[in-house]
């Protein structure tokens, strides 16, 4: 089995550069005019407006001293906040922040990806006053409308046999459970997950979470088998097209190993076989599931190779096991060309999880399986007692109908290709400090490395970039192994003006780095 560290050499053949898809025309090859391009200051447009109008109410809180003050004393230290200077947040207005001084920021990163359909949105807002003045709670022992509503809503948005919902009121939650489904169901106890991915951070799904930073000194992952991640940007196999997304790998993949043209891509056969080989070598030839991402969100926006995950799923089954979608980042439109990340790979897994983006911000997520699945948890008794909360529910139904509504899968589609566009000609103007910019719909990341070596992550650069844009009004996020990645994922109705706005701040921050 390979180590995650296994590299490649770079290639630079011009033949293979050009091998390009349709969706980035131009040569990831620093042209003349780029280099040009590259030396001049950036122009920044104005923030651009907002739409309707609103005004935020003056703030009259808690100052930042005494917020801060409290924070040290009350609040547990390992709850950690962005920015040099932490940023206190006292209002929003769709995919607008204001904090105390009534400071706005373009917010393009919805609160880690949760926010869908934006900050109070009016629609979302009425459905949960509307709720709150009938019934706060009651749990699951009695029958309540809402959850009934919800339920039916939810998984007429799935595909296949994947009918039955429980509600639960995080990701970890719902991947916590879907573990014990997929041991159940199955018999067996061996589960797969991919190394880069993040699952959760309860003791049971820190061992499906493979990124050494986000595990603490203590036994964890008993039965999890983390696998050889299929990045064809950082991983052993790759070339330029070997993804879905609108934009070419970063020049520093092993552009030679594929030269698949987006179709029977070698790159994700082979990463397929190491799950082969560890079921072979590590478990006794039986699993019970396989955990992945439809896009690592955490682990700094990776994409797999085109295919991998249709192989992988056809392994896992001919060894007893399930397949799980985590779709807690990828789910409800937000890669644009489909609602759920998992059919942007061709496949329909047995059990799907989801949570962030369900409630657009309130603490709601599920578990979507088969009736046939479903039935295991009923050996025992089963409860959770917020799970399928009233407002919950009203809020999860409210949020699917705006985005119904609002068509915001197509705005994802849109404005996030040209987003990506943007982003993607920035690394081609300033190839020495961007390595890579990938994703799809409203799912970005920009990694930074220097000299176009991913092992050399350009961890403060990214910080630097990361503040400077705060500063300006921009508020992103951060992530990979090594925090040299800005994660973009905004609420899911941003404009063109908002994206080109947000796309020319990132520049300037890297033009004034000096790169």
């Amino acid at each position: 089995m390979l180590s995650a560290t296994t590299r490649f050499s770079p290639a630079t053949s011009a033949k293979a550069a050009t091998t390009a898809t349709a969706y980035c025309a131009q040569s990831m090859k620093l042209s003349t005019s780029a280099a040009a391009a590259a030396t001049a200051t950036v122009k920044v447009p104005p923030m651009p407006k907002i739409k309707d109008g609103f005004k935020p109410a003056p703030y009259t809180g808690l100052t930042f001293e005494q917020a801060s003050d409290l924070r040290k004393r009350h609040v547990g230290p390992a709850t950690v906040t962005y920015y040099k200077k932490p940023l206190m947040i006292q209002q929003g207005h769709m995919q607008w922040l204001f904090d105390d001084k009534n400071n706005r920021y373009l917010d393009m990163f919805a609160g880690i990806v949760t926010v869908s359909v934006g900050h109070c949105h009016p629609h979302v807002l009425k459905a949960a006053e509307d709720q709150l003045k009938k019934l706060w709670h009651t749990t699951n022992i009695y029958l309540h409308p809402t959850i009934h509503e919800y339920a039916a809503k939810l998984t007429s948005k799935m595909p296949g046999n994947l009918k039955v919902a429980y509600f639960v009121n995080s990701g970890s939650e719902a991947n916590d459970l879907a573990m014990l489904m997929s041991r159940l169901y199955t018999g067996n106890f061996d589960i797969l997950s991919l190394r880069n991915g993040y699952h959760g951070m309860s003791p049971y799904t820190m061992g499906l979470t493979s990124l050494s930073n986000w595990k603490y000194n203590l036994a964890n992952g008993f039965g999890v088998h983390p696998i050889v991640n299929p990045d064809p940007y950082r991983g052993p196999w790759g070339g330029p097209n070997c993804r879905d997304s609108p934009c070419t790998v970063g020049k520093r993949a092993g552009e030679n190993t594929c030269t698949c043209g987006g179709k029977d891509c070698k790159a994700a056969l082979q990463y397929a076989d190491q799950i082969k080989d560890h079921i072979i070598h590590a478990t006794h030839g039986k699993v019970a599931g396989f955990f992945a991402e439809s896009i690592q969100g955490v682990g700094g926006t990776v994409q797999f190779p085109n295919g991998y995950l249709k192989k992988a799923y056809e392994i896992v089954r001919e060894r007893g096991g399930v397949c799980i979608a985590d779709e807690v980042q990828t789910g409800f439109g937000r890669l644009g060309s489909h609602f759920w990340g998992f059919e942007t790979h061709g496949v329909i897994p047995d059990i799907v999880t989801m949570a962030k983006g369900i409630g657009n911000g309130w603490p709601l997520a599920a578990v979507v399986t088969t009736p046939e699945i479903a039935k295991t948890l009923a050996q025992k008794l089963t409860f959770n007692t917020y799970g399928g909360n009233p407002v919950a529910c009203a809020v999860g139904k409210a949020t699917l109908e705006v985005m119904e509504q609002e068509n915001t899968q197509e705005n994802s589609k849109v404005v996030g290709t040209h987003l990506l566009q943007l982003l993607d000609g920035i690394r081609q103007r300033h190839p020495q400090i961007v390595g890579d910019v990938r994703g799809k719909g409203l799912m970005i990341g920009v990694e930074f490395v220097h000299e176009q070596d991913p092992n050399r992550p350009a961890s403060q650069v990214c910080a630097d970039v990361f503040e400077m844009a705060r500063d300006r009004g921009v508020l992103l996020g951060k992530g990979g192994l090594y925090g040299n990645v800005l994660r973009i994922k905004p609420p899911m109705i941003v404009t063109r003006e908002d994206v080109e706005f947000a796309a020319a701040v990132i520049e300037e921050a890297i033009q004034k780095l000096g790169y």
